[in-house]
């Protein structure tokens, strides 16, 4: 669909803050001076006079992953969690309208720090369903959303790139304002594939308007987790090397101002370890290594970071970060303050907090807008597609071998087994992965429906099938087996203590059926293997298994050994969710008899813990 520039810049011109520049790379939406060309240099007040300021307002989101409405489509009602969060963009439009009447429109920009189109069965409706990719597709809701709101610019997050880089330009296609990568280039001529920045102006009361660069970062771990859509065609490399490239840039097209939103957490670690040269969650990095930066807008962590001040090693001046709870449940504030001095604008201060979208209505502009696409996306989440003989739950499925693990493992055997027969690895046993997405995931007795099977599997992630030895799959449970905390042997032991050792996610743990084992969380990690079988017999280290596993684990995510090298015999574009679907409509029954059996637990000194 074309853009419509007269709604973009309209409105912009209107509340002084149209797009001066964007930057070299793909086209953005309403740019009123060409890429690489110098930006105007307005009208500014004499030399010296130092008691002229102005102060104005960035707000940011992170990591909205596809929520429009409060409103939890696996449950099929309002969302709600222990903290009574609330989320969506409908909740975050009424908290901007009211910074905007608080400040003035004119002196607000609104930006966004990626992850937008995955993450709900409304976003994967408009990706899959009815895609916005069909011939006269719909408008993506989210970029309906956020044009109504009036996002002046939106970074680049790493499930942008999960259904394609088609679905992803046409997005771009959608939205009335730029999507930034400055770290997302074309793999052959290394150039930006999407505008590195864009220049906003904000007009003052003193005549010299304040132009405000905006530079986008993305995650380089899409290389990884990514790869299928994205290998020979983008490539992306660091943040910290790309921010040093393009921050000297921004200023000299004479931003006074630099914010940076990064798809990239503070941290400084990474889930990939040695699959890629980058730092993962580098935002803390960019903002010690790279002078020039005021403030950066953090994602993809998915944590609440207020205030976080880091001093550049360089210049010596504090660079504010702030990450607002995902999606949609927090908005970012950077209030900054500038100060005429030598003849430009200076930055005197900068601070940062967040609002709580739980203390705001939503608006109904923006829910009105999309009640349509609202209403067939529960209906369509809510068809009845099978029937279950019994309640399985997830609700101990991360330190137990319980029947809802073995139902995903089972149909991802299954699915494999099929399309290897007949085949030159059609005799080699199949052993599955599952992990447990969340531990209030369940298949209810009787009616089974796709929102309830969404529920049990909410990632887009696609199967493959990978080859591993006997040895290299006990490596593979040994490394699953860290989670779990050191456990010395006597006494009760309680569930909450048990599990995410070193901060590993339930996500990060995997369960292996089709051998079986125990894990001893008595022994030190590395050491707690044992008793690994196929058919009652010890597993030959030199045996060779065919591994169903989900992409993200097959391309490095979470770092376990050998299987992102391990030659890979099959693969679909498929979710896995979709083949569970498939698998319950095909069935009709999902019974528990067909595949539940406990193949591993957990011992101490060889003694079972339950």
């Amino acid at each position: 669909m074309p853009l419509d520039r007269r709604t973009f810049l309209g409105s912009s011109v209107a509340t002084g803050a149209a797009v001066a520049l964007t930057g070299a790379g793909a086209p953005a939406a309403a740019a009123s001076t060409p890429a690489g060309a110098p930006a105007a240099a307005g009208h500014g007040p004499g030399h010296g006079h130092s008691d002229k300021r102005y102060a104005f307002t960035v707000m940011g989101t992170t990591d909205l992953h596809g929520n429009v409405f409060n409103w939890d489509y696996a449950t099929d009602a309002e969302f709600d969690d222990a903290a009574h969060n609330d989320v969506g963009l409908a909740k975050i439009s009424t908290l901007v309208n009211e910074v905007r009447a608080e400040k003035g429109r004119p002196n607000t920009l609104l930006i966004d720090a990626g992850d937008t189109i995955q993450g709900t069965q409304l976003a994967y409706y408009y990706a899959k369903v009815d895609p916005i990719t069909g011939a006269g597709g719909p408008v993506h809701p989210m970029a309906q959303a956020m044009n109504a709101i009036g996002y002046d610019a939106a970074a680049l997050g790493n499930h942008e790139f999960n259904y394609g880089i088609p679905v992803l330009r046409k997005f771009e296609e959608n939205c009335d304002f730029p999507l930034l990568g400055a770290n997302a280039v074309d793999a052959k001529s290394l150039r930006p594939a999407f505008p590195p920045y864009v220049i906003k102006r904000l007009r003052t009361p003193h005549g010299r308007d304040v132009r405000v660069g905006i530079l986008g970062l993305t995650n380089p771990g899409i290389a990884i987790w990514d790869k299928a859509n994205v290998q020979g065609k983008m490539a992306f490399p660091g943040l910290e090397e790309q921010a040093a490239k393009w921050v000297p840039r921004l200023r000299a097209q004479g931003a006074d101002v630099v914010i940076v939103a990064a798809h990239s957490g503070a941290s400084g670690t990474s889930s990939y370890g040695d699959q890629l040269p980058y730092v993962e969650n580098a935002a803390a990095l960019v903002a010690q290594q790279v002078p020039g930066i005021d403030a950066i807008l953090v994602g993809h962590a998915h944590t609440e970071i207020a205030e976080y001040r880091v001093k550049n090693e360089r210049t010596g001046r504090e660079v504010v970060l702030s990450e607002p709870l995902k999606w949609g449940q927090r908005l970012t504030l950077f209030d900054v303050e500038l100060v005429w001095k030598r003849g430009r604008w200076a930055v005197d201060a900068v601070s940062a907090r967040v609002l709580n979208s739980n203390a705001a209505a939503e608006d109904e502009r923006i829910s009105g807008l999309l009640r349509g696409a609202h209403a067939k996306v529960v209906r369509y989440v809510n068809q009845v597609i099978g029937r279950s003989t019994a309640r399985l739950s997830a609700a101990e499925a991360p330190y137990k071998d319980t029947p809802v693990l073995d139902f995903i493992a089972f149909v991802q055997a299954e699915v494999v087994r099929k399309a290897l027969a007949g085949g030159e690895y059609a005799d080699l046993p199949v052993v599955s992965q599952a992990s447990c997405f969340s531990r209030t995931a369940e298949v209810p007795e009787g009616e089974v429906t796709i929102r309830s099977m969404a529920a049990l599997y909410p990632f887009d992630n696609t199967l493959e099938a990978r080859v591993l030895t006997g040895a290299q799959l006990k490596d593979y449970l040994e490394f699953s087996a860290r989670y779990y905390v050191q456990t010395p042997a006597g006494g009760e032991v309680d569930p909450s203590k048990l599990t995410n050792a070193e901060n590993i996610s339930d996500y990060n743990y995997d369960a292996v059926s089709g051998v079986s084992y125990e894990i001893d969380v008595a022994k030190p990690a590395g050491r707690r293997i044992g008793k690994l079988q196929l058919n009652g017999e010890p597993v030959d280290p030199a045996a060779r298994f065919v591994l169903a596993v989900n992409n993200y684990r097959a391309s490095g995510g979470g770092n376990f050994p050998h299987v992102a090298k391990a030659e890979q015999v099959w693969a679909t574009s498929d979710e896995i969710r979709n083949l569970i679907i498939e698998w319950v409509k095909q069935s009709g029954s999902i019974d528990a008899s067909r595949f539940a059996s406990v193949d591993w637990k957990l011992t101490r000194d060889g003694v079972p813990v339950f």
